[in-house]
């Protein structure tokens, strides 16, 4: 019986990704994902001030909240490590303030969880903190529908950056 259904699930997967290759569309859709990726990595750009591919982006999910991590990819950069440290300062303060205007603008709409973040912005504590190769922005709160929000941007980062990080809750 395992057997059986292994061997229909497994013949499942096949015609759905044949399907997908038949669609009409389907090179219509892989072109606009491509290029949306391309307008976050732009966006991102002018949005940070530092180039997206000197720099490494991470997100973290905590069980009280979670973190916004950028360091450089070569130690010596000096200048970009600077930008990611008044940058994330930047970003601390503006999120404090339930203001989100630069990840709508990188990503060209309002992520998952701003809503609530910005009604939620007095029960949440943004704070930037100093790595040895950039910076973090470490986000808290003990508000039940807070944390539901920060864990939906959060992830939503994780997928629209591709930054392969686990969207999974880290333990403390």
């Amino acid at each position: 019986m395992e057997t059986i259904i292994a061997f229909l699930l497994f013949g499942g997967l096949q015609l759905a990704a044949q399907d997908m290759q038949s669609c009409p569309m389907h090179k219509e859709h892989m072109k606009e994902a491509s290029q949306h990726q391309a307008d976050v990595e732009k966006h991102g750009d002018e949005a940070m001030g530092f180039p997206h591919d000197k720099t490494t982006h991470h997100f973290r999910l905590y069980s009280d909240g979670g973190a916004i991590e950028v360091t450089v990819n070569e130690s010596k950069d000096s200048q970009n490590l600077q930008a990611i440290r008044s940058h994330l300062t930047h970003i601390a303060t503006m999120f404090s303030k339930g203001e989100f205007s630069i990840p709508m603008f990188v990503h060209d709409q309002v992520p998952p969880g701003v809503p609530v973040m910005k009604d939620k912005h007095a029960e949440i504590s943004y704070s930037f903190e100093e790595l040895p190769a950039g910076g973090r922005v470490r986000i808290k709160t003990t508000n039940p529908y807070a944390l539901k929000a920060i864990h939906e941007f959060l992830r939503f980062q994780i997928a629209d950056h591709h930054t392969g990080d686990t969207t999974d809750i880290a333990a403390l």
